[in-house]
């Protein structure tokens, strides 16, 4: 079993890195690092760059979790990527960072947080910003 995070360098994603590090401790289970972009590497804030990546896993070292992280940069959507490796391996957790949207933007833009809790087949604990 795993706790799988969806990461992205923002406070959302450190409040997340830092619940599933928690759950992963708790739970006596690795922990997998997703991090993903539809677009540009380089022009998308939500795809980590390697001193974001080298950051994670030195907390996750320090914390003494095993654990593996994955960039994925193949044009689909984040909620796509996080279901399809939950369907894929076994995962035990899936830990997000979420944020208030207004229902307007919702229609607009969409939810990744409301796809993955309604897709994925395992508990998914949903964490704010400090």
């Amino acid at each position: 079993m795993t706790v799988l995070v969806g990461y992205v360098p923002s406070p959302l994603g450190e409040a997340a890195l830092r619940a599933a590090i928690e759950q992963a401790r708790f739970r006596d289970e690795p922990v997998l690092v997703v991090n993903t972009s539809r677009g540009d590497a380089y022009v998308d804030p939500r795809f980590a760059q390697e001193p974001d990546l080298d950051r994670v896993v030195r907390e996750l070292v320090a914390a003494g979790v095993p654990h593996n992280v994955r960039q994925l940069m193949r044009g689909r959507d984040v909620a796509e990527e996080i279901v399809e490796i939950v369907e894929a391996e076994d995962v035990s957790l899936v830990v997000i960072g979420i944020r208030h949207r207004t229902p307007v933007g919702k229609l607009i833009m969409g939810s990744n947080a409301q796809e993955i809790l309604l897709r994925v087949p395992c508990p998914v604990l949903a964490v704010k910003a400090d």
